[in-house]
């Protein structure tokens, strides 16, 4: 089986919902009238059954790193840990703060090679950003 790194489904009208964590259950009532969910984060992927069918749009380790830089997420509270919850594309993390996350001993493993991934991505392509 694959290692997700994003988990996540589109529905006929458009509208992404993307699961984070083991029990992120996200719902969505289409503009078809059928509700549609997504559970498991990056553990597992469990979805709705419905008459139109949604658009698995999750990507795994070995997708093309483009692709994974701009759809995976980051979430943080700002640096002294009491702003509001902000996610940013791992595309937009400055060098410090992804130098930072990476060595954390929480973060989920696949992210975590999303995260070396994308540093020898700004390597090889001199990608700096600063704070």
């Amino acid at each position: 089986m694959s290692k997700l790194v994003y988990s996540a489904i589109r529905t006929p009208d458009g509208t992404i919902l993307s699961s984070v964590h083991r029990h992120d259950y996200v719902t969505h009532t289409d503009k078809n009238g059928e509700s549609y969910m997504l559970d498991g984060g990056l553990e597992y992927q469990r979805t709705s059954i419905n008459k139109e069918p949604a658009e698995n749009i999750s990507l795994s380790i070995g997708d093309p790193h483009n692709k994974i830089r701009e759809a995976v997420t980051w979430g943080s509270y700002g640096k002294k840990g009491n702003g509001p919850l902000r996610r940013v594309p791992v595309s937009e993390m400055s060098d410090d703060h992804l130098n930072a996350v990476v060595v954390l001993p929480y973060v989920h493993q696949n992210i975590g090679i999303v995260f070396l991934d994308e540093l020898a991505y700004r390597d090889l392509h001199n990608i700096f950003i600063k704070e």
